[in-house]
């Protein structure tokens, strides 16, 4: 058994912020995948399903970012799992619009969500990297990642997200290479991001 859990803040105000894209991919997982409706757990909002043959649980936390540990704390515990059977689908602002990376453990980069999800579990949980870019000033930074995106935007946060649920399976599978490249290839394909590296 999997975890999937998807950063974001909680509520319709939150829904469309670049923080919340996270949450966006794992929304697309779920549809992708046929999961069956969330429901309320763990402080937050869950769907069973599987992927390959994998049972999978994703999971968006409904607590605020910097309380995410707390959710995801309590999903682990109940179904007797630890950190390596976590991945966490996060906004990161080190990597560039349409770029998608995945790591295992590592800093947090100071992120909220993150600190927090390292302070309830440890740190050697996988990280799906969604890139949100950067405003170029550390003192922008709280406003941009709580702003929503813009409607030119969506185009490539949607094919993103799209790219992340159909390579999903190779997620599970623990191929986090070729995962990443299939990712990169689909945005490619479709105007966004860059050819990836051979």
């Amino acid at each position: 058994m999997l975890v999937f859990a998807g950063l974001g803040n909680p509520g319709a105000r939150y829904a469309r912020n670049r923080h919340n894209v996270g949450r966006m991919a794992l929304e697309a997982i779920a549809s992708a995948h046929g999961f069956g409706p969330f429901r309320a757990r763990f402080s937050g909002l869950t769907a069973d399903g599987t992927i390959g043959r994998e049972r999978v649980i994703l999971l968006a936390p409904q607590v605020y970012m910097n309380e995410s540990g707390r959710s995801i704390g309590e999903a682990l515990r109940f179904h007797k799992l630890d950190a390596s059977a976590l991945t966490v689908l996060h906004d990161e602002l080190d990597l560039a619009p349409a770029k998608v990376r995945v790591k295992v453990g590592g800093g947090n980069a100071g992120h909220n969500g993150l600190r927090s999800i390292t302070a309830h579990v440890g740190n050697d949980y996988r990280r799906v990297r969604l890139g949100i870019g950067h405003p170029g000033d550390r003192t922008l930074v709280h406003n941009f990642v709580l702003s929503d995106f813009a409607k030119s935007e969506m185009g490539w946060i949607e094919t993103a997200c799209r790219a992340v649920a159909d390579a999903a399976p190779l997620l599970v599978e623990g191929h986090n290479a070729s995962f990443q490249n299939k990712v990169h290839l689909a945005i490619a394909a479709a105007g966004f991001g860059e050819e990836p590296s051979s």
